[in-house]
């Protein structure tokens, strides 16, 4: 049975370029083939230059966001380990369940949805918690619509000699997010967001220090399909089979990652600057009432209250079933108050937002 196309214009997936969609049907090539490996390397070159990182370590991984996600803590965490972890949203919560999951102990460092982690708030925690192995905290929460600012933490957590580790699913090639200059030692995200690739493929990178704590632990990785240092070897010179890799996805992925590249990383982020201000204007407007911090707003991806008079179900559902549109609600204490807007990738245009707000303005009462 087919479906229509949509507009989506939620937290992902998003729309993608029709080059995408071509690479998807790429023919089929064994994950040893010679042209399979050779997209491999340019995969890895267009994520060194996503990432604005020299980190050799820089690959896909199987598996959305949530898998690299995994992949980040488990490499690191050991049973008894501590772990900072700042959560501003719904996903910074995941992580430290994933922390807990893996036996380590998850140190929260809490503030509510709308709000940004304080460096002073990280600071302390590593003064009570000294022996800490890693601090971890969201970037871009799609649960809030909120960016976590990273440089300041970057440094102290570099002056404390332990692992940072930024999750940027919902920001990553619509955001400013230069691994290296923020002295990231762990970044990953997933292809269905900013990078404008499909969902189901995920990429992370590692610098040499981050690889050091990897290959220094006691136990092996409690997970032998995420283990990076396994991973690595069949991205590498060894080339040594560790699963079938997902072709068509690794295809459509470095075909979105050339897409950023011609675009330009500058040009991409003003231009999701520019919609997702045109958007907050609009909605504005329109009399809605936007959420969280407003110096630390997202561009990409906007938290609005649901209006007096509006019912939350009805509004999306007309939306979809008229006008083909696909925005979402809200998570935990934004539930059923909230709506949750998304401009990412080959989504993020003026048009969009315009048919949007056209949609919103019949929709809406009064």
């Amino acid at each position: 049975m087919s479906h229509e196309p949509r507009v989506l214009l939620g937290p992902g997936p998003s729309n993608v370029h029709p080059r995408v969609f071509q690479a998807m049907i790429s023919p089929i090539l064994g994950y040893l083939d010679p042209d399979f490996l050779l997209a491999m390397d340019e995969t890895m070159a267009r994520l060194r230059y996503l990432f604005q990182t020299r980190n050799e370590f820089s690959v896909t991984l199987p598996g959305t966001g949530m898998a690299a996600m995994e992949a980040a803590v488990c490499n690191v965490v050991e049973p008894g380990d501590e772990i900072v972890v700042g959560i501003h949203g719904f996903f910074g919560q995941r992580m430290a369940e994933i922390v807990e999951r893996h036996g380590g102990t998850a140190v929260r460092v809490e503030v509510e949805f709308g709000q940004v982690v304080g460096v002073d708030q990280i600071e302390k925690a590593l003064d009570e918690h000294p022996s800490a192995k890693m601090v971890g905290v969201v970037h871009g929460e799609t649960s809030s619509g909120i960016g976590q600012p990273l440089a300041e933490i970057g440094k102290l957590v570099r002056e404390r000699d332990k692992l940072f580790l930024v999750d940027t699913v919902c920001s990553l090639g619509g955001a400013h997010i230069p691994v290296d200059e923020f002295l990231i030692d762990i970044c990953y995200s997933g292809g269905q967001k900013c990078i404008g690739g499909p969902a189901g493929i995920s990429c992370i990178t590692l610098n040499e220090r981050a690889q050091e704590v990897v290959q220094a632990r006691s136990k092996p990785v409690d997970t032998w399909y995420l283990d990076l240092m396994l991973i690595k070897k069949y991205w590498f010179a060894d080339r040594v089979y560790h699963h079938t890799a997902p072709g068509p996805m690794v295809f459509a992925l470095k075909e979105a990652l050339g897409i950023i590249q011609e675009e330009g990383l500058e040009k991409r982020v003003a231009r999701h600057n520019k919609v997702g201000d045109l958007l907050k204007e609009g909605l504005t407007d329109l009399g809605l009432e936007l959420f969280g911090d407003p110096a630390n707003r997202l561009s990409m991806l906007t938290c609005v209250m649901i209006p007096e008079g509006a019912d939350d179900a009805t509004v999306r559902g007309r939306l979809l079933k008229e006008f083909g549109i696909e925005i979402v609600g809200g998570f935990g204490p934004l539930k059923g108050k909230a709506w949750r807007i998304g401009l990412m990738g080959y989504s993020a245009s003026e048009r969009n937002v315009h048919y949007l707000l056209a949609a919103l303005k019949e929709i809406l009462p009064g």
